[in-house]
């Protein structure tokens, strides 16, 4: 069986591939537990210095596994949010490398991390709305403080996804590269930073994360309660098993 998540080392930078290609890397509870031990293992480790998240077979992240929501798994781990991640990011910088989508929570894992480096033909949207679900792995909470509010709301409202010429525009993709180039780009920009001081880095992360409040905790609770009733609604699971069986969602309001 091949592992969800694949993790390796090489000149003081850690590269994390989400390994479901043939699920667009959407993440169940399987490989929400093993992207959490990955980042812990190389948050721990001397060797080293900056940690990248990508997605293997030319897609960073299609989000939660409806299908396995759809079966009541949920994608999260208490305190640490989703896929482990996105409301307990590392210590150390992180860095998303993204070719093709990043949709759902696989945008909201990028907006967890520190950097962005995309290929120029990359999406990012989140679409939970149109399965009647929200984005409350911080997608909703940390667009607002990257994007316009006007465009961050129609993102949102909408679920429309966006290029990455345009989200390269608004400072949210430090870097473009050409499709199939967004890893190399990622692990250029990680070793201009891998070789500065390792005590350093983690100070100024946490102030600059810090100073924009990223991880606001009194935020995400209010969100936990505002979101509790719609993850647990009729529609919710209409909406998962609707793109299961590749219809169109029949709301109830419910």
């Amino acid at each position: 069986m091949t592992d969800t998540v694949l993790a390796e080392v090489a000149d003081g930078v850690g590269t994390i591939t989400l390994n479901r290609p043939e699920a667009k890397n959407a993440v169940d509870l399987a490989t929400t537990e093993a992207l959490a031990a990955a980042v812990d293992d190389f948050d721990a480790r001397d060797d080293v210095s900056v940690i990248v998240l990508t997605g293997a077979g030319g897609v960073f992240c299609a989000g939660m596994d409806l299908k396995a929501f759809a079966r009541g798994e949920r994608p999260s781990l208490p305190g640490r949010g989703f896929a482990g991640l996105t409301e307990a990011p590392p210590a150390k910088p992180l860095i998303a490398a993204v070719e093709g989508w990043a949709l759902a929570g696989g945008f909201e894992l990028v907006l967890s991390c520190d950097l962005v480096v995309a290929s120029r033909e990359a999406r990012f949207g989140i679409p939970e709305v149109k399965r009647s679900l929200v984005a409350a792995g911080g997608g909703v909470l940390r667009l607002p403080k990257t994007l316009p509010y006007q465009r961050a709301m129609e993102l949102a409202l909408t679920g429309d996804p966006m290029t990455a010429e345009e989200a390269h525009r608004f400072g949210l993709v430090n870097a473009l590269t050409e499709p199939g180039g967004a890893l190399a780009g990622a692990r250029e920009l990680a070793g201009r930073i891998a070789v500065n001081g390792p005590l350093a880095l983690r100070a100024t992360k946490q102030l600059v994360a810090g100073a924009v409040r990223w991880t606001d905790r009194d935020l995400l609770d209010h969100q936990a309660t505002l979101t509790q009733s719609v993850f647990a609604s009729a529609d919710a699971q209409e909406g998962a098993r609707a793109f299961a069986e590749k219809r169109a969602p029949v709301w109830r309001g419910e």
